[in-house]
């Protein structure tokens, strides 16, 4: 449960507050961002930023180049230390992709320009970047 500033306590906060609470994003405005592109979802429907989440919901984020899968065990309204924002969920993402597969997946020669379709359509493959 949240405490509020009066003290009294509630079992929902909107989820662009809880997502920077618990540190998944930098600040409250990427959140609320990513909520409106459509990035967020709560127990698998896309959100608005001012979405109820309470214990119990699946959050899926992407953000970074990475999906986070988190299942929410503890509301939060203020951003907290690190070590008290990992107890606010449970973290069930996929482990990130190794530094050396990102590494070379994006590497041009400095100087090259633009690339053609044709070795911007590769690199987003290597990246593993699916055509919209």
């Amino acid at each position: 449960m949240a405490t509020t500033d009066e003290g009294t306590t509630r079992a929902t906060t909107r989820v662009d507050s809880w997502i920077w609470a618990v540190r998944l994003t930098k600040t409250r405005s990427q959140a609320a961002a990513a909520c409106r592109a459509g990035h967020v979802r709560v127990n698998g429907e896309r959100v608005k930023p001012a979405q109820a989440v309470k214990p119990g919901d699946e959050v899926r984020l992407y953000h970074a180049g990475r999906e986070r899968i988190v299942k929410v065990t503890r509301v939060l309204t203020k951003r907290v230390g690190a070590p008290v924002a990992a107890e606010a969920y449970i973290d069930n993402s996929p482990p990130p992709p190794p530094r050396e597969h990102v590494a070379l997946a994006g590497v041009r020669d400095r100087g090259a320009g633009r690339p053609t379709k044709r070795e911007r359509r590769e690199l987003d493959q290597l990246r593993g970047i699916r055509p919209s």
